[in-house]
């Protein structure tokens, strides 16, 4: 009796630690849910759908706990978006570069490095502007970077080393319009105007107007040219606008 009484206690020991085994291997495999973080969509996704090259989102179908965590930390980052760069624009070129000085411009002078040279200069009648060191120097119809050589070949010769000059045009001289318009008289003159803008600058024509053509006189370098244009025609500083009478 005794010995068939530890036979069973035997078998009962061993039906209970094969029964903890199987559990707690069931509680080690059973597969825990898994959350996946999808890419967020935003604008570009929704119009375009998803970028060219973009890793799939990583799904573990089964396992978990640790051995889920470590399989995760190794999932592949989201390769980097490409930028683009916008190619800077050409600059306009400045409408002065090829502009002809004359009497009534206002010039900026800008000596680098001289404060006592730069300043604002206006061409006198005679054609020239003066500065101090240099006295007087011819501005008719050069050109703004040519008077600017020209300074600095004066200040060149006895006065400063290597000197670097820039020269810009401050204000135009002033245009004028005659005849049939509402308010005739002298004007500032505004770059890349023609002469329909200069009628309208001042008051538009009169009742009695020509308005399909006008007259323009031209005066450079000392001489003056005259001719009978239409109302598109580009306008200089310097010029000036007649506008006729029509007959009927």
């Amino acid at each position: 009796m005794p010995v068939a009484r530890a036979f069973r206690w035997s078998i009962l020991a061993a039906s209970l630690a094969a029964s903890a085994a199987l559990t707690l291997g069931g509680c080690m495999q059973t597969a825990g849910p898994v959350a996946v973080m999808q890419p967020r969509a935003d604008l570009d996704t929704m119009a375009y759908g998803q970028p060219y090259g973009a890793p799939q989102p990583v799904v573990v179908a089964n396992g978990g706990g640790a051995i889920g965590a470590l399989t995760n930390s190794f999932a592949p980052s989201p390769a980097p978006m490409p930028v683009g760069y916008a190619v800077p624009m050409a600059a306009p070129g400045r409408y002065d570069a090829s502009y002809h000085l004359d009497a009534g411009d206002k010039l900026r002078v800008v000596v680098y490095g001289q404060e006592g040279l730069t300043n604002s200069y206006a061409i006198d009648a005679g054609g020239s502007i003066t500065m101090p060191l240099i006295g007087g120097v011819p501005a008719r119809g050069r050109t703004p970077a040519g008077l600017a050589g020209e300074i600095a070949a004066r200040l060149r010769n006895g006065y400063i080393r290597e000197p670097s000059v820039a020269v810009e045009v401050e204000s135009y001289r002033p245009f004028f319009i005659l005849g049939e318009v509402t308010a005739p008289g002298q004007y500032p003159y505004v770059p890349n105007m023609t002469v329909e803008s200069a009628v309208a600058i001042a008051g538009g024509f009169s009742p009695r107007a020509k308005r399909d053509v006008v007259t323009i006189t031209h005066t450079e370098n000392g001489g003056s040219m005259r001719a009978v244009v239409p109302l598109g025609t580009p306008l200089n500083p310097g010029d000036t606008v007649f506008v006729g009478e029509r007959w009927f």
